[in-house]
């Protein structure tokens, strides 16, 4: 066997209407096509692939952390992506790896679950951030 990607990560929601809107609005994921399960559920795209499942109707347990800590997206549109969380009230951290140059914005979801975005050396954030 040879592990040849990520295929993708599996949240569970305590609200599918919230969450589907936060992937969507906030993050920029595609919803796409989804099996019937026999579930409510949810399944986010980037192009052709899909890279979030969002399971409904299980709950989320208190805490909602369990043994992995995020999950992270390449993404491109950093000063946008700052000003969208901004416009929407979410909370985020943004930093620069020291060696890499990469830059990087850390969130939680409505249900909890940590979201890391990076972004190329290249990239500029808005005004203000450092």
């Amino acid at each position: 066997m040879t592990v040849t990607g990520m295929n993708h990560f599996t949240i569970l929601a305590r609200d599918l209407d919230e969450t589907r809107a936060f992937y969507r609005d906030v993050v920029g994921l595609a919803e796409g096509w989804r099996p019937d399960l026999g579930f409510p559920g949810l399944w986010f795209y980037v192009g052709t692939q899909w890279v979030l499942h969002v399971v409904g109707g299980r709950g989320v347990p208190e805490p909602p952390a369990g043994v992995i800590d995020h999950m992270a997206f390449s993404a491109t549109g950093l000063a946008e992506t700052i000003r969208r969380l901004d416009a929407h009230g979410v909370k985020h951290r943004v930093f620069r790896q020291v060696e890499t140059k990469v830059w990087q914005i850390f969130f939680n979801d409505p249900n909890g679950a940590k979201v890391e975005l990076d972004f190329a050396p290249e990239e500029l954030p808005p005004p203000g951030v450092a």
